[in-house]
């Protein structure tokens, strides 16, 4: 079996079994209509009655014999089964599609108090990004070490602009070419589900206008990992320093990124 099957019979049988723990009534069908029934859940019938869509096609969903399932039709067999968030985003994570109902931009639920504070608590240089790159928060040792992004100067918390668009980037980043055809190829992997954001486009043509190194290295398309790894800065007043990335996701915010810098050597003071 390969991947494209076993993706397709996970779906399928994902959605049966909500099907069947998913209550009639919760689907607001009248008692009277319910009759003689073998199972607590909902029948086929009712599922792809209350979807708009054929029997027979929901059939084949949930037996992983099609690909075709649209995400608007994914999104109506979510609501007809009344899928809680953290069972409709493993819907369509299963599906390889993107929730219709997701914000496209700026609409994204506020991000809870201990997650800010969290990033302030790392002694080594932390700071957390959302899906556009713009710095949320950060800790004083990310304001020490980002002269021009993080500290009281900076106009401008996004870290493209910073990359692309400053001075200080180019003084304090090691490698700053290499680093910084990288840095497009992750966040094209970063943003691969927006790409027809209006903000994403909009940034992306602004940057190209601005920095030559950025237009080329967009229209490259190349796609690689935020997986870390070294990072090399030289300071203007500590002086040169090594780092090793760390990456993590928020749970229920994967559209957020904390980001670690730590120390390569136990010399190195973070804060």
């Amino acid at each position: 079996m390969d991947n494209d099957q076993a993706r397709r019979r996970a779906l399928g049988e994902f959605i049966k079994t909500q099907r069947e723990q998913t209550p009639p009534a919760q689907a607001g069908l009248p008692q009277l209509s319910l009759g003689r029934r073998r199972t607590p859940g909902l029948r086929r019938e009712e599922v792809a009655q209350l979807c708009g869509i054929s029997v027979t096609w929901y059939t084949w969903i949930e037996q992983g014999r099609t690909d075709s399932v649209s995400p608007q039709a994914l999104a109506r067999i979510a609501e007809a089964l009344h899928l809680p968030r953290a069972k409709r985003a493993y819907l369509f994570e299963l599906a390889g599609k993107k929730d219709p109902v997701l914000p496209e931009h700026g609409g994204e639920s506020a991000i809870a108090p201990e997650i800010l504070e969290t990033v302030r608590h790392f002694r080594a240089p932390a700071y957390l990004m959302d899906r556009y790159w713009n710095a949320l928060a950060w800790n004083p040792a990310a304001r020490k070490l980002f002269a021009g992004w993080l500290d009281t100067r900076a106009g401008n918390r996004n870290l493209l602009h910073f990359m692309f668009c400053t001075e200080e980037a180019r003084q304090l980043t090691g490698d700053w070419e290499q680093r910084a055809r990288r840095v497009v190829a992750e966040f094209r992997a970063d943003c691969a589900p927006w790409l027809d954001d209006p903000q994403v486009v909009s940034m992306v043509e602004e940057l190209s206008a601005r920095n030559a190194l950025f237009k080329r290295a967009w229209r490259l398309q190349d796609v690689v990992e935020r997986e870390g790894g070294e990072r090399r800065f030289h300071h203007p007043q500590m002086g040169d320093l090594s780092y090793r990335q760390v990456n993590f996701r928020v749970a229920n915010r994967p559209d957020l990124k904390l980001v670690t810098l730590m120390p390569d050597s136990a010399g190195i003071e973070a804060a």
